[in-house]
């Protein structure tokens, strides 16, 4: 049985519907994401989830437990951090912690949760003195207290930096490590794809696919893009015989200064005014195969195509995302 399971659920507000038909599973000891645009319903998905909303239709499982029938059941078993909380602004960190593990019959121990999670120099300061991470990392210190079974994380890095952003991005391999179940969502596809071993795609309150970042990838965005520079003068008809090459395009090699600007042309040809023009050529060489980015370096030894510069540029998952939800942005 999954861990999590949620079958066909809708959810309206007035004549808003924030959830449509959404079902997935989530299996024991991985990181499951949804991720979307947003107000794409992950965040009403996620609430369903842990009890906060009833949907209009459907069924949900955690544990195979209701979770909102059982939810009482469910509060020793499962740790939740939200995506918007607060505290009093002077109770001290150490203080927020044994307040809550007083609220389980069993809990971990405190100080060494915190030494974990990097608060220990902040476990006697008021909670309004942590920056945005350090409370980031309390809420979840408290969510994690009564070492639950399962973990449900809604936007747990938003906004913060990306020292804090890998610190608690390790954290959450951790509690995967020690055979915990979580469902995070995000916007965020650096993280997703960091992070998850499958993730559902939401869009306007629908599951569009789910799996591997990996997988969808291959599956959406198979192209891939090699990029090199030589002082050939005219390799272009023998970049192009290659099996799998789509296109093939040719440029002049800029200064790093230029490429840097939005008026890169204009600038370079000023700053190339007093010396002779570069010689080498930049080829941007995009196609789709396994075998495609060895078949481009066969074709530079086979003849002998000496380069300066040579790099792949794979699609991730936010290729994906933006395929498959589009460019514009959302409010």
């Amino acid at each position: 049985m999954p861990i999590i399971h949620v079958e066909n659920i809708r959810k309206t507000y007035g004549q808003t519907v924030a959830v449509n038909d959404v079902s997935f599973d989530v299996h024991q000891g991985e990181i499951f994401g949804l991720i979307g645009p947003n107000g794409a319903g992950k965040t009403t998905t996620m609430e369903c989830v842990e009890g906060l909303r009833t949907p209009d239709r459907g069924t949900i499982s955690v544990l195979s437990l209701n979770p909102v029938r059982d939810a009482r059941t469910l509060q020793h078993r499962v740790g939740v951090q939200l995506q918007q909380a607060q505290l009093q602004k002077r109770i001290k960190v150490w203080e927020a912690v044994d307040l809550w593990a007083a609220l389980y019959p069993r809990a971990v121990n405190g100080a060494a949760l915190l030494e974990r999670l990097g608060l220990s120099e902040k476990r006697s300061a008021w909670f309004m003195t942590l920056s945005g991470g350090q409370k980031q990392r309390l809420f979840i210190a408290l969510a994690l207290i009564h070492d639950p079974e399962v973990v449900l994380l809604d936007e747990l890095t938003t906004g913060l930096d990306p020292q804090a952003r890998r610190a608690i991005w390790d954290m959450v391999r951790g509690i995967r490590d020690r055979g915990k179940t979580v469902l995070l969502t995000t916007h965020l596809m650096e993280e997703a794809e960091r992070l998850c071993d499958r993730v559902a795609i939401i869009e306007r309150g629908r599951v569009i696919d789910i799996g591997t970042p990996s997988a969808l990838v291959r599956k959406y965005c198979p192209e891939q893009t090699v990029v090199l520079v030589s002082e050939e003068p005219a390799p272009r008809q023998r970049f192009t015989g290659i099996a799998g090459v789509e296109k093939v395009t040719v440029g002049p090699v800029l200064s790093d200064f230029a490429e840097a600007t939005s008026d890169a042309p204009k600038l370079e040809e000023r700053r190339r005014s007093d010396r002779p023009e570069s010689p080498n050529v930049r080829y941007t060489i995009r196609g789709q195969g396994e075998e495609f980015v060895t078949d481009v370096i066969q074709c530079l030894s086979e003849h002998r195509i000496k380069v300066t510069e040579f790099r792949t540029e794979l699609p991730n998952l936010e290729d994906v995302f933006l395929r498959l939800t589009g460019h514009s942005i959302r409010d």
